[in-house]
Protein backbone atom coordinates (compact mmCIF):
# COMPACT_ATOMS: atom_id res chain seq x y z
CA UNK A 1 0.00 0.00 0.00
CA UNK A 2 2.00 3.10 -1.64
CA UNK A 3 -0.96 5.73 -1.78
CA UNK A 4 -3.97 6.85 0.03
CA UNK A 5 -6.91 4.89 -1.41
CA UNK A 6 -7.98 3.75 2.01
CA UNK A 7 -10.40 6.36 4.29
CA UNK A 8 -11.23 5.00 7.87
CA UNK A 9 -14.81 5.67 9.07
CA UNK A 10 -14.11 6.10 12.36
CA UNK A 11 -17.62 5.35 14.43
CA UNK A 12 -18.79 5.31 17.73
CA UNK A 13 -20.51 1.48 18.80
CA UNK A 14 -21.63 1.65 22.22
CA UNK A 15 -19.94 4.49 24.08
CA UNK A 16 -18.03 7.52 23.75
CA UNK A 17 -15.34 7.31 26.98
CA UNK A 18 -13.18 5.04 24.93
CA UNK A 19 -13.05 7.59 21.94
CA UNK A 20 -9.59 9.24 22.57
CA UNK A 21 -7.66 6.24 23.49
CA UNK A 22 -8.75 4.38 20.42
CA UNK A 23 -8.56 7.70 18.05
CA UNK A 24 -4.88 8.44 19.27
CA UNK A 25 -3.88 4.91 18.95
CA UNK A 26 -4.80 4.67 15.23
CA UNK A 27 -2.99 7.91 14.13
CA UNK A 28 0.28 6.91 16.41
CA UNK A 29 0.58 3.43 14.99
CA UNK A 30 -0.55 3.82 11.37
CA UNK A 31 2.13 4.44 9.17
CA UNK A 32 0.70 3.53 5.62
CA UNK A 33 -1.32 7.18 4.32
CA UNK A 34 -5.00 7.31 4.97
CA UNK A 35 -7.88 9.90 5.20
CA UNK A 36 -10.32 10.03 8.14
CA UNK A 37 -13.99 10.47 8.90
CA UNK A 38 -14.86 10.70 12.07
CA UNK A 39 -19.03 10.62 13.21
CA UNK A 40 -19.93 12.20 16.32
CA UNK A 41 -23.01 10.14 17.22
CA UNK A 42 -24.09 12.91 19.84
CA UNK A 43 -21.21 12.73 22.25
CA UNK A 44 -20.99 14.08 26.24
CA UNK A 45 -19.33 17.62 26.36
CA UNK A 46 -15.71 16.56 27.04
CA UNK A 47 -15.88 13.94 23.84
CA UNK A 48 -17.01 16.10 21.84
CA UNK A 49 -14.87 18.88 22.58
CA UNK A 50 -11.82 16.31 22.53
CA UNK A 51 -12.85 15.67 19.25
CA UNK A 52 -13.28 18.91 17.64
CA UNK A 53 -9.53 19.84 18.64
CA UNK A 54 -8.82 16.68 17.63
CA UNK A 55 -9.80 17.20 14.25
CA UNK A 56 -7.95 20.30 13.63
CA UNK A 57 -4.34 18.78 15.25
CA UNK A 58 -4.95 16.01 13.05
CA UNK A 59 -6.79 16.89 9.94
CA UNK A 60 -9.82 14.98 10.13
CA UNK A 61 -13.01 15.34 9.14
CA UNK A 62 -15.48 15.51 11.66
CA UNK A 63 -19.56 15.32 11.44
CA UNK A 64 -21.77 15.65 14.53
CA UNK A 65 -25.31 14.47 14.45
CA UNK A 66 -27.98 15.66 16.81
CA UNK A 67 -28.88 13.02 18.35
CA UNK A 68 -27.97 8.82 19.10
CA UNK A 69 -27.30 7.16 16.08
CA UNK A 70 -26.92 2.98 15.18
CA UNK A 71 -23.52 1.93 13.98
CA UNK A 72 -25.28 1.49 10.32
CA UNK A 73 -26.36 5.37 10.26
CA UNK A 74 -22.87 6.16 11.69
CA UNK A 75 -21.16 3.70 8.84
CA UNK A 76 -23.20 5.22 6.25
CA UNK A 77 -22.75 8.88 6.87
CA UNK A 78 -18.97 8.13 7.14
CA UNK A 79 -19.04 6.07 3.53
CA UNK A 80 -21.26 8.82 1.48
CA UNK A 81 -18.97 11.65 2.85
CA UNK A 82 -15.45 9.73 1.84
CA UNK A 83 -16.95 8.44 -1.30
CA UNK A 84 -18.55 11.97 -3.31
CA UNK A 85 -15.16 13.65 -1.30
CA UNK A 86 -12.56 11.12 -1.73
CA UNK A 87 -13.46 8.53 -3.89
CA UNK A 88 -11.54 6.14 -1.99
CA UNK A 89 -10.70 2.84 -3.34
CA UNK A 90 -11.11 0.98 0.37
CA UNK A 91 -13.56 2.04 3.02
CA UNK A 92 -12.15 0.75 6.33
CA UNK A 93 -14.70 1.17 9.12
CA UNK A 94 -13.53 0.91 12.73
CA UNK A 95 -15.34 1.38 15.79
CA UNK A 96 -14.22 3.80 18.59
CA UNK A 97 -13.86 1.17 21.32
CA UNK A 98 -10.91 -0.69 19.51
CA UNK A 99 -6.92 -0.81 19.79
CA UNK A 100 -5.32 -1.55 16.38
CA UNK A 101 -1.96 -2.57 16.03
CA UNK A 102 1.23 -1.59 13.88
CA UNK A 103 0.70 -2.44 9.94
CA UNK A 104 -2.73 -3.25 10.38
CA UNK A 105 -3.89 -1.21 7.51
CA UNK A 106 -1.73 -1.88 5.17
CA UNK A 107 -2.33 -5.49 5.75
CA UNK A 108 -5.99 -5.05 4.94
CA UNK A 109 -5.63 -3.36 2.03
CA UNK A 110 -3.09 -6.01 0.64
CA UNK A 111 -5.14 -8.55 1.13
CA UNK A 112 -8.48 -6.90 -0.88
CA UNK A 113 -5.87 -6.22 -3.55
CA UNK A 114 -4.49 -9.87 -4.06
CA UNK A 115 -7.43 -11.53 -3.48
CA UNK A 116 -10.32 -9.54 -4.84
CA UNK A 117 -12.17 -9.82 -1.97
CA UNK A 118 -15.04 -7.23 -1.53
CA UNK A 119 -14.69 -7.42 2.47
CA UNK A 120 -11.51 -8.14 4.46
CA UNK A 121 -11.50 -8.75 8.33
CA UNK A 122 -8.42 -8.99 10.94
CA UNK A 123 -8.05 -11.23 13.70
CA UNK A 124 -10.21 -9.76 16.55
CA UNK A 125 -8.78 -9.78 19.72
CA UNK A 126 -11.06 -9.24 22.99
CA UNK A 127 -10.21 -7.11 26.30
CA UNK A 128 -6.96 -5.77 27.55
CA UNK A 129 -4.04 -6.38 27.61
CA UNK A 130 -3.59 -6.16 24.14
CA UNK A 131 -3.34 -9.58 21.54
CA UNK A 132 -3.95 -11.78 24.97
CA UNK A 133 -7.21 -13.04 23.70
CA UNK A 134 -9.34 -13.91 20.29
CA UNK A 135 -12.54 -12.07 20.33
CA UNK A 136 -13.53 -14.06 16.84
CA UNK A 137 -10.92 -15.82 13.53
CA UNK A 138 -14.29 -15.90 10.87
CA UNK A 139 -16.92 -17.97 10.93
CA UNK A 140 -20.07 -19.38 9.63
CA UNK A 141 -22.86 -16.89 8.84
CA UNK A 142 -25.93 -18.67 6.55
CA UNK A 143 -30.13 -18.45 6.52
CA UNK A 144 -30.54 -21.79 7.29
CA UNK A 145 -34.02 -23.94 6.14
CA UNK A 146 -35.23 -27.01 8.45
CA UNK A 147 -37.01 -30.12 8.17
CA UNK A 148 -40.54 -28.45 8.29
CA UNK A 149 -38.71 -25.43 5.90
CA UNK A 150 -38.93 -22.96 8.43
CA UNK A 151 -35.97 -20.16 7.97
CA UNK A 152 -33.36 -19.10 10.26
CA UNK A 153 -30.39 -16.81 10.16
CA UNK A 154 -27.33 -19.07 12.07
CA UNK A 155 -24.06 -17.34 12.80
CA UNK A 156 -21.38 -19.05 14.57
CA UNK A 157 -17.76 -17.53 15.62
CA UNK A 158 -14.87 -19.23 14.96
CA UNK A 159 -12.03 -19.53 17.80
CA UNK A 160 -14.25 -17.11 20.48
CA UNK A 161 -12.56 -16.02 23.45
CA UNK A 162 -9.56 -18.30 23.06
CA UNK A 163 -6.34 -17.42 24.71
CA UNK A 164 -3.67 -16.85 22.01
CA UNK A 165 -1.09 -19.14 23.94
CA UNK A 166 -4.01 -21.92 23.21
CA UNK A 167 -4.42 -21.13 19.65
CA UNK A 168 -2.92 -25.12 18.06
CA UNK A 169 -1.78 -23.41 14.78
CA UNK A 170 -1.16 -20.24 13.61
CA UNK A 171 -3.56 -18.21 12.11
CA UNK A 172 -2.97 -17.47 8.41
CA UNK A 173 -5.15 -15.57 5.39
CA UNK A 174 -8.12 -17.28 4.54
CA UNK A 175 -11.56 -17.10 3.05
CA UNK A 176 -15.08 -17.02 5.52
CA UNK A 177 -18.27 -16.50 5.61
CA UNK A 178 -18.46 -14.02 8.53
CA UNK A 179 -16.12 -10.82 9.73
CA UNK A 180 -17.10 -8.24 12.36
CA UNK A 181 -18.06 -4.60 11.96
CA UNK A 182 -15.13 -3.59 14.88
CA UNK A 183 -13.06 -3.63 12.27
CA UNK A 184 -13.76 -4.47 8.71
CA UNK A 185 -12.35 -3.11 5.37
CA UNK A 186 -15.29 -3.02 2.95
CA UNK A 187 -14.43 -1.86 -0.99
CA UNK A 188 -15.88 0.48 -2.64
CA UNK A 189 -17.06 -1.62 -5.29
CA UNK A 190 -18.84 -3.44 -2.70
CA UNK A 191 -20.32 -0.70 -0.89
CA UNK A 192 -22.27 0.75 -3.97
CA UNK A 193 -22.95 -2.41 -5.41
CA UNK A 194 -24.71 -3.19 -2.66
CA UNK A 195 -25.21 -0.61 -0.20
CA UNK A 196 -25.74 1.75 1.93
CA UNK A 197 -25.60 -0.87 4.79
CA UNK A 198 -29.35 -1.59 6.01
CA UNK A 199 -30.11 0.95 8.57
CA UNK A 200 -33.40 -0.93 9.83
CA UNK A 201 -30.81 -2.92 11.49
CA UNK A 202 -30.46 -1.22 15.02
CA UNK A 203 -28.34 -3.14 17.03
CA UNK A 204 -27.63 -7.14 15.73
CA UNK A 205 -26.74 -8.67 12.86
CA UNK A 206 -25.17 -6.09 10.99
CA UNK A 207 -22.19 -7.89 10.08
CA UNK A 208 -23.94 -10.97 8.97
CA UNK A 209 -26.47 -8.84 6.82
CA UNK A 210 -23.06 -7.78 5.04
CA UNK A 211 -21.50 -10.59 4.26
CA UNK A 212 -24.90 -12.59 3.42
CA UNK A 213 -25.16 -9.68 0.50
CA UNK A 214 -21.91 -10.35 -0.42
CA UNK A 215 -21.61 -13.81 -0.70
CA UNK A 216 -25.48 -13.30 -2.72
CA UNK A 217 -23.47 -11.23 -5.14
CA UNK A 218 -21.01 -14.08 -5.77
CA UNK A 219 -18.08 -12.23 -3.94
CA UNK A 220 -15.79 -12.84 -1.24
CA UNK A 221 -14.55 -12.41 2.38
CA UNK A 222 -11.80 -13.28 3.46
CA UNK A 223 -9.41 -12.65 7.06
CA UNK A 224 -5.92 -11.38 7.42
CA UNK A 225 -4.05 -12.17 10.69
CA UNK A 226 -1.22 -9.72 10.09
CA UNK A 227 -3.97 -7.40 10.52
CA UNK A 228 -4.30 -7.02 14.52
CA UNK A 229 -7.10 -5.44 16.58
CA UNK A 230 -8.38 -5.28 20.22
CA UNK A 231 -11.84 -4.79 21.38
CA UNK A 232 -12.04 -3.43 24.49
CA UNK A 233 -15.53 -2.90 26.02
CA UNK A 234 -15.81 -1.00 28.86
CA UNK A 235 -15.08 -2.67 32.17
CA UNK A 236 -17.72 -0.47 33.97
CA UNK A 237 -20.27 2.12 32.19
CA UNK A 238 -19.62 4.94 33.45
CA UNK A 239 -22.55 8.00 34.11
CA UNK A 240 -21.60 9.54 30.51
CA UNK A 241 -21.95 6.63 28.78
CA UNK A 242 -25.31 5.16 30.03
CA UNK A 243 -28.15 6.68 28.06
CA UNK A 244 -26.22 5.74 24.49
CA UNK A 245 -25.19 2.43 25.78
CA UNK A 246 -28.88 1.26 27.27
CA UNK A 247 -30.24 2.79 23.68
CA UNK A 248 -27.83 0.83 21.65
CA UNK A 249 -28.86 -2.74 22.95
CA UNK A 250 -32.31 -1.61 24.23
CA UNK A 251 -35.75 -3.61 23.69
CA UNK A 252 -36.98 -1.25 21.15
CA UNK A 253 -34.15 -1.57 18.65
CA UNK A 254 -33.73 -5.46 19.09
CA UNK A 255 -37.56 -5.71 18.15
CA UNK A 256 -37.25 -3.35 14.98
CA UNK A 257 -34.00 -5.29 13.98
CA UNK A 258 -35.59 -8.83 14.56
CA UNK A 259 -38.20 -7.66 12.70
CA UNK A 260 -35.78 -6.04 9.26
CA UNK A 261 -34.32 -9.85 9.04
CA UNK A 262 -37.19 -11.51 9.39
CA UNK A 263 -38.47 -9.52 6.49
CA UNK A 264 -35.12 -8.82 4.31
CA UNK A 265 -34.27 -12.78 4.82
CA UNK A 266 -37.85 -14.46 4.47
CA UNK A 267 -37.04 -15.47 7.97
CA UNK A 268 -40.13 -17.48 9.80
CA UNK A 269 -40.12 -15.05 12.63
CA UNK A 270 -38.90 -11.97 14.03
CA UNK A 271 -38.42 -13.39 17.43
CA UNK A 272 -35.90 -11.72 20.05
CA UNK A 273 -35.69 -14.77 21.61
CA UNK A 274 -33.22 -16.03 19.41
CA UNK A 275 -29.43 -17.01 20.28
CA UNK A 276 -28.57 -13.49 18.84
CA UNK A 277 -31.26 -11.61 20.96
CA UNK A 278 -30.59 -13.18 24.00
CA UNK A 279 -26.67 -12.25 23.68
CA UNK A 280 -27.98 -8.24 23.21
CA UNK A 281 -30.47 -8.59 26.41
CA UNK A 282 -27.14 -10.28 28.30
CA UNK A 283 -24.58 -7.69 26.80
CA UNK A 284 -27.41 -4.85 28.03
CA UNK A 285 -27.46 -6.20 30.93
CA UNK A 286 -23.63 -6.07 31.77
CA UNK A 287 -24.00 -2.83 31.66
CA UNK A 288 -25.54 -2.73 35.39
CA UNK A 289 -22.67 -1.70 37.32
CA UNK A 290 -24.81 -3.40 40.48
CA UNK A 291 -24.91 -7.21 38.68
CA UNK A 292 -20.51 -7.11 38.68
CA UNK A 293 -21.09 -6.34 42.88
CA UNK A 294 -23.45 -9.02 43.40
CA UNK A 295 -21.30 -11.32 41.67
CA UNK A 296 -18.28 -10.44 44.12
CA UNK A 297 -20.65 -10.73 47.20
CA UNK A 298 -22.65 -13.92 46.57
CA UNK A 299 -20.72 -15.78 43.78
CA UNK A 300 -21.99 -16.42 40.32
CA UNK A 301 -24.03 -19.11 40.76
CA UNK A 302 -26.37 -17.36 43.23
CA UNK A 303 -26.29 -14.29 41.31
CA UNK A 304 -26.68 -15.94 37.82
CA UNK A 305 -30.12 -17.46 39.78
CA UNK A 306 -30.95 -13.67 40.47
CA UNK A 307 -30.57 -12.33 37.27
CA UNK A 308 -32.45 -14.80 35.43
CA UNK A 309 -35.45 -14.79 38.18
CA UNK A 310 -35.62 -11.27 39.33
CA UNK A 311 -33.37 -8.88 37.49
CA UNK A 312 -34.29 -9.82 33.75
CA UNK A 313 -38.11 -9.28 33.89
CA UNK A 314 -37.55 -5.92 35.72
CA UNK A 315 -34.80 -4.61 33.92
CA UNK A 316 -36.40 -5.64 30.04
CA UNK A 317 -39.54 -3.85 31.75
CA UNK A 318 -37.47 -0.68 32.64
CA UNK A 319 -35.38 -0.52 29.27
CA UNK A 320 -38.89 -0.97 27.22
CA UNK A 321 -39.93 2.35 29.76
CA UNK A 322 -37.62 4.32 28.97
CA UNK A 323 -36.84 3.56 25.46
CA UNK A 324 -40.46 2.95 24.08
CA UNK A 325 -41.33 1.09 21.02
CA UNK A 326 -43.08 3.83 19.31
CA UNK A 327 -40.67 6.81 19.75
CA UNK A 328 -37.61 4.97 19.10
CA UNK A 329 -37.82 2.54 16.71
CA UNK A 330 -38.38 4.33 13.44
CA UNK A 331 -37.03 7.71 13.39
CA UNK A 332 -36.25 10.88 10.70
CA UNK A 333 -32.89 10.86 9.80
CA UNK A 334 -30.41 12.86 12.23
CA UNK A 335 -28.75 16.16 11.24
CA UNK A 336 -25.58 16.45 10.64
CA UNK A 337 -23.13 19.60 11.14
CA UNK A 338 -19.76 19.48 9.62
CA UNK A 339 -17.69 20.12 12.21
CA UNK A 340 -14.47 20.23 10.02
CA UNK A 341 -14.18 19.24 6.23
CA UNK A 342 -10.82 18.08 5.92
CA UNK A 343 -11.07 17.93 2.56
CA UNK A 344 -11.89 22.00 2.06
CA UNK A 345 -8.75 22.80 4.53
CA UNK A 346 -6.53 20.85 2.48
CA UNK A 347 -7.61 22.95 -0.80
CA UNK A 348 -7.38 26.43 0.71
CA UNK A 349 -4.16 25.50 2.52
Amino acid sequence: MDRADATVCFVPREVFSQTRQSLETLYRRTHEPFSLVCVDGASPPDVAEYLRRAAVRLGFTLLRTDRFVTPNESRNLAARWAIERHAPRHLVFVDNDVIVSKGWLGALVNCADETGAWVVGPAYYEQLPERNRLHMFGGECRIETDEAGRRAYYEKHHLPHVPETEIDEPLVRQPTELIEFHTALVTREAYEAIGPFDEGLHCNSEHGDLCLLVREAGREIWLEPAAKVTYTPPQRLSEADREFYFLRWSEAWLQANSQRMAEKWGLDAADDGNAEGAWVVSHRRQGLNSLGQLRRLIGRKWAKSIEKRIVDPIERSANRRAYPFEQFAFRAPPRVTVLHDAVAVAAVA
